[in-house]
């Protein structure tokens, strides 16, 4: 998808340290690097993309950013990459197995894990979380978030499992490398 630069719009002027009639904006430091996959079904975008590519260009251009557009990885090129080790969840003795090791879990982190690995590409409030694991929602939506904290530090911070969706809630990674083996 070829990407142009936007002409600069007249009469459109940032205001603020460092920018403007005083003189040429500096980068700030350290530089904002957002990458955004949108997942292609025809060789055709949708509007809603369009819509994205055109607020990023203009963010760009607001900021004097650049904006770079590189093709998805095919998974033959993603299986080059490193990734994390792989997590076994044992559903039949609630045994979870992080490259061969056992990690002990609570019985929430476990559920917690198991929910999202059964669900994956979905993601979650706090309140459909509570519901799905905990089996209620009149708690404080922020144990979601507590729970989900420590199940990151069990399994370690080489690659997120646990993606978090601002705004909105949790997901598994698309990175996630998790094996739910039933009755074992």
């Amino acid at each position: 998808m070829p990407v142009s630069a936007l002409s600069p719009r007249v009469n459109r002027h940032v205001t603020g340290p460092g920018r403007g009639a005083s003189g040429p904006r500096r980068p700030a430091d350290p530089a904002l690097t957002v990458t955004v996959a949108i997942p292609l079904t025809t060789d055709a975008l949708t509007p809603q993309a369009h819509r994205l590519i055109e607020a990023v260009r203009e963010l760009v251009e607001i900021s004097q950013g650049t904006i770079t557009v590189e093709p998805a990885l095919a998974p033959a090129e993603r299986d080059d990459l490193p990734s994390g080790p792989e997590v076994r969840l044992l559903t039949g003795t609630r045994q979870v197995l992080l490259a061969g090791e056992q990690l002990p879990l609570t019985r929430l982190e476990f559920d917690l894990l198991l929910f999202l690995a059964e669900r994956p590409r979905r993601v979650f409030t706090r309140g459909q979380l509570l519901a799905g694991v905990w089996g209620y929602e009149h708690t404080g939506e922020r144990t979601v978030d507590v729970h989900v904290r420590r199940l990151r530090l069990k399994l370690g911070g080489n690659l997120p499992v646990i993606t978090t969706v601002y705004g909105v809630g949790y997901r598994l990674s698309d990175e996630a490398r998790i094996v739910v083996q039933p009755h074992e």
